[in-house]
């Protein structure tokens, strides 16, 4: 049984983009677990809380519960669930799993397999992150489960996964010329930018292209905050800024509060900006709640307009 193959292609409700990581997150807390706990199990009344908050932080915008994939992940032949009276899952119904104490575990082939060759588990998990979240939250979301990976342990790759275009960053850092578009950070050593990257709008994970019209040039916080949902990019290539987010801190009020309604810095003139249809996707997708009403302070460099910029230090050497 081709263990890889069978974690890329769980069967998950979709249409038009939309993000059903919910069988994802309870595998991979399964996979950490048992890492922690290989003959432990997972009683859903005792979990419940723990796979609500990941649903909560590394879901869709809109409220779920975690009884739907406790229950459905059965079908994938990777996980099972026992009640008092015996094998089988009660049904999604929450009162029903709590009533019945169901509780999960890996499927016995499964345990089987990560036994006999521990490195499987590594292996499984990075198809899990790179198939549905994108690479900023990868070494957090291992946190939050309590799922280590060694660094290397990347495995062969799925035939479920496409093959990246490693020539993205570069055109999408040329393409906002070396700055954050959110706040115009342009940090380098020498001639080599530090702390900028390269951010996929419509995730790559959910059909984004390694196209600069869906990419931005964004510091390591303000990607960190956009893959989170608390940034977003509005009609007329606005900043939208979550009215979820809380910090009374000058840095956070400086450097996130303060963005609301600001127009992007970038691209280039000539470059095609973030296309609509990848901002809608991320709104919709991604963002959490409703955004904050514009900002009354803008930048001095905004006032002519979003493709107004200081001018750009030197580029970084390609090749």
């Amino acid at each position: 049984m081709d263990w890889l193959e069978r974690t890329a292609t769980l069967r998950q409700w979709t249409k038009g983009g939309v993000r059903a990581p919910h069988k994802p997150l309870l595998f991979l807390y399964a996979l950490g677990r048992f890492q922690q706990d290989a003959d432990g199990e997972l009683v859903y009344g005792a979990v419940e809380e723990e796979l609500q908050r990941l649903l909560a932080e590394y879901g869709p915008p809109n409220r779920t519960t975690p009884a739907y994939p406790f229950h459905h992940l059965t079908s994938d032949g990777v996980w099972e669930v026992r009640t008092h009276d015996g094998p089988g899952s009660p049904g999604s119904a929450v009162r029903e799993l709590r009533a019945t104490g169901a509780a999960g575990r890996l499927a016995p082939e499964l345990r089987t397999a990560l036994r006999r060759e521990p490195s499987l588990l590594g292996r499984m998990a990075r198809v899990l992150l790179d198939l549905h979240f994108p690479p900023s939250l990868h070494g957090e979301l291992c946190e939050a489960i309590g799922l280590e990976l060694e660094p290397a342990e990347t495995g062969r790759p799925s035939s479920a996964r496409r093959p990246r275009d490693r020539r993205m960053r570069e055109l999408v850092l040329t393409a906002y010329e070396y700055q954050c578009a959110f706040c115009g950070y342009d940090g380098r050593i020498g001639t080599v930018p530090v702390g900028l990257e390269a951010a996929h709008v419509r995730w790559w994970a959910f059909g984004g292209p390694d196209d600069v019209d869906n990419g931005l040039c964004l510091c390591s916080l303000h990607h960190k905050l956009f893959d989170k949902g608390v940034l977003g990019v509005g009609d007329g290539h606005r900043i939208l800024v979550s009215q979820r987010f809380v910090g009374h801190s000058p840095a956070a009020r400086e450097h996130v509060i303060a963005l609301a309604g600001r127009p992007l810095i970038g691209p280039q003139p000539g470059v095609r900006p973030v296309a609509p249809h990848h901002r809608s996707w991320h709104t919709a997708q991604v963002f959490h709640g409703t955004p904050r009403p514009g900002t009354d302070l803008p930048r001095a460099r905004d006032q002519a307009g979003s493709h107004t910029r200081p001018r750009p230090g030197p580029r970084t050497p390609t090749g």
